[in-house]
């Protein structure tokens, strides 16, 4: 396969969208637009890669359609993968997994499901002021 480059056109200048095989050039557009809409949101480290999408020879294969992102957000590496019947499916799918990929390695990971110590097992309490050791069975001197 012979892969021809896309160029940027239209995404950060950093995010490079590469054809492989028969890809038309409204497939590619399609999937600039929608890759540019995940990069170029407001709020994002920097983010550098690539993206390819590609189209087997093969007629017989069920989903023809794969691509691939190999970008780096910031400090952090994401890659993401996706295969499907239609050009416009594999773009889409891979614009979901994206962005969720994205939105987690912009957020230092999974902030979300950080575990919190409950107070009967030395955490804090919700009512205690941030940053302070507040123990409540503490001995009093007498």
């Amino acid at each position: 396969m012979t892969g021809r480059n896309a160029g940027a056109r239209g995404i950060a200048a950093v995010v490079q969208v590469r054809a492989e095989g028969e890809v038309s050039e409204g497939a590619l557009a399609y999937a600039r637009s929608k890759i540019d809409a995940v990069v170029n949101r407001p709020g994002l480290p920097v983010v550098t890669g690539e993206v390819r999408i590609a189209k087997a020879a093969a007629h017989h294969a069920e989903h023809p359609w794969s691509a691939v992102a190999d970008l780096r957000v910031g400090t952090r590496v994401v890659v993401v993968h996706a295969e499907e019947a239609t050009s416009q499916e594999v773009t889409d799918r891979l614009q979901d997994r994206l962005r969720r990929q994205v939105e987690r390695a912009a957020h230092g990971g999974s902030a979300a499901h950080r575990l919190v110590t409950p107070p009967w097992r030395g955490g804090q309490s919700p009512e205690a002021p941030v940053g302070r050791n507040t123990p409540t069975d503490t001995p009093t001197s007498g």
